[in-house]
């Protein structure tokens, strides 16, 4: 397989039509390297415009989707982050790639290892995984510039707010299937946000020690 034609053709055919048009982040896009997170049986759908399973009930999420947050969230380099679900690492690589540091909470040992082993193996040093439940955010290096949960969330917890910094982002996606929408909360000021649903779409829920349902890239 053509790694490389196959990964332009991704930025073109699925990631630019969806109006993912930032410069920055269709290079990054093209920089990371996608096969190297997903499962080794799994390689050929890399760029495939689906979810690709990677594990404990687990998926990878849409090459549109998260061309679609990275482009909401204006990534910069001082930035801190709190991503809620680690999965593959991929997201967090490509967090990674725009920012000072990225803390990934997943609540899946067997995951963590795998994700692990992918940001070593592709020399992502500003990453540090967590094992644990994010559900609730992760207020030990609280607040963060930027706030990722990449599963779906019935409703988003006030204790998320309370860990974004003022002028941080934060994106979610909130409600239930059919339909569930893509949120993006800016921290105006204290104690003041501005919420804008950028798109609708369908996502895993969360997994948490609560509720064991499936999430995740």
């Amino acid at each position: 397989m053509n790694f490389e034609k196959a990964r332009f053709n991704m930025v073109e055919q699925q990631i630019r039509p969806w109006e993912v048009l930032d410069p920055d982040v269709l290079d990054l896009l093209m920089t990371v390297k996608r096969e190297e997170f997903v499962p080794e049986n799994a390689r050929a759908l890399a760029f495939a415009d689906v979810e690709i399973p990677i594990g404990r009930g687990q998926v990878m999420l849409k090459p549109v989707i998260e061309g679609k947050i990275l482009q909401a969230l204006q990534l910069n380099r001082a930035d801190s982050v709190l991503e809620i679900g680690t999965g593959s690492g991929f997201f967090a690589a490509l967090l990674a790639a725009r920012t000072e540091w990225v803390r990934s909470i997943e609540i899946e040992p067997e995951l963590v290892r795998f994700a692990c082993a992918n940001l070593s193996r592709n020399k992502v040093e500003n990453v540090i995984v967590e094992e644990g439940d994010g559900a609730q955010g992760w207020i030990g290096r609280a607040p963060y510039d930027v706030i990722v949960i990449s599963g779906g969330l019935p409703f988003l917890p006030q204790a998320f707010l309370e860990q974004l910094k003022v002028g941080g982002r934060l994106f979610a996606f909130v409600g239930e299937a059919p339909v569930m929408k893509a949120r993006l909360v800016t921290c105006e000021a204290e104690g003041r946000f501005r919420t804008e649903d950028i798109f609708e779409t369908v996502v895993p829920m969360l997994q948490h020690a609560a509720r064991r349902e499936t999430f995740r890239f």
